[in-house]
């Protein structure tokens, strides 16, 4: 379950790239444009989460 965990924003950032491709490539360019950036959007705030969480708990590092 760790593993889900720490993974997870990856996974959906991946999915949510192979969804704005499949909308450019059938002719829907600008709605591929626009979810093409939720990848990029799903990283930082999950890198922002994640940085969040290790300066509240300094144990961690």
């Amino acid at each position: 379950m760790r593993f889900l965990e720490k993974y997870y924003p990856i996974f959906l950032a991946f999915f949510s790239f192979l969804y704005s491709v499949y909308l450019w490539f059938t002719g829907n360019e600008l709605e591929g444009i626009y979810v093409g950036l939720w990848p990029i959007t799903i990283l930082g705030f999950a890198i922002a989460i994640r940085q969040r969480r290790k300066d509240s708990n300094p144990e961690e590092r």
